[in-house]
């Protein structure tokens, strides 16, 4: 049966980029609704949260539709897919939701707070049946068949940056609402100081600080004591991973395959995906 909240419930944060507060609430949603982001400071306008309705992924996944745009979705839809939630209801007023903690735990724990239910209407899953591979320079993102042995969704993800304070990580993990909350939903996002400036250029990352991002200067992460994990910065790409699979609109039986790869190279990979048919079926 498909999930969806057992009712509202509202915080109020800072968004990443655009620096203002917002006030977020989730509600439950009909069953097959799926996730939908509404604007209230826009006439109360809404953007399904899909794949195809992404239309930038530089700093964060945006989906966007008839002249409105959400931004920076991807920690919330990890943590809407780690609770296997199938329907919601996201309002904002705001262009973002606000970046809490920079993790998935802190919208896990609202959606805990909430609780689930279950509702009428299938809960259909999308099996991947072949190989789909996208590729840009050294970084590749695919998509397998899941082994027999492991039905689900499973990830490989490996990353390498040139400073040793993050070096290069690799991890290897299966997906459960358990072994979510605990190994992924926890791992913070991260950023260097020397891009600052450029963000400031670019009008974003207004509302990025010590206290929900885990800032890198030279060899040295200058807030450590907010790490979680020694491995945490693979931890948050196989997050941010998830919450950008989670756009593909039902849950997907594969393993995950990532190197180097980012919220544009995870958005090719699902468009890859449906664009052909032979490559997956609904199970």
């Amino acid at each position: 049966m498909r999930r969806t909240l057992s009712q509202s419930i509202s915080t109020t944060g800072t968004a990443l980029h655009a620096g203002v507060a917002v006030r977020m609430t989730l509600a439950p949603a009909a069953s097959g609704a799926g996730v939908v982001f509404r604007r209230s400071d826009l006439g109360g306008k809404e953007v399904p949260a899909l794949y195809d309705r992404v239309g930038e992924t530089r700093l964060g996944t945006v989906i966007g539709e008839g002249g409105v745009s959400v931004g920076v979705i991807e920690h919330l839809m990890a943590a809407v897919a780690g609770a296997e939630i199938d329907d919601m209801l996201v309002t904002l007023d705001g262009p973002e939701p606000p970046i809490l903690d920079g993790d998935a735990l802190s919208y896990l724990q609202l959606i805990g707070q909430a609780g689930a239910r279950e509702q009428a209407g299938a809960r259909p899953s999308i099996e991947v049946l072949r190989r789909v591979e996208v590729t840009e320079g050294k970084a590749s993102a695919a998509l397998v068949p899941a082994a027999a042995d492991a039905p689900g969704l499973s990830f490989d993800f490996e990353i390498a940056f040139p400073t040793p304070a993050i070096g290069t990580q690799r991890m290897t993990w299966r997906f459960s609402r358990e072994a979510f909350a605990r190994d992924i939903a926890p791992a913070r996002t991260f950023g260097f100081v020397q891009e600052l400036d450029m963000l400031k250029q670019m009008d974003r990352g207004h509302g990025a600080s010590l206290q929900n991002t885990l800032a890198i200067d030279g060899d040295t992460v200058l807030n450590a004591d907010l790490m979680r994990f020694p491995d945490e910065f693979v931890r948050h790409k196989i997050l941010d991973a998830i919450g950008d699979m989670a756009l593909a609109g039902a849950p997907l039986i594969a393993r995950f395959e990532g190197r180097k790869s980012g919220h544009a190279l995870n958005n090719a990979l699902l468009r890859k995906l449906m664009a052909d048919g032979g490559n997956y079926r609904m199970a």
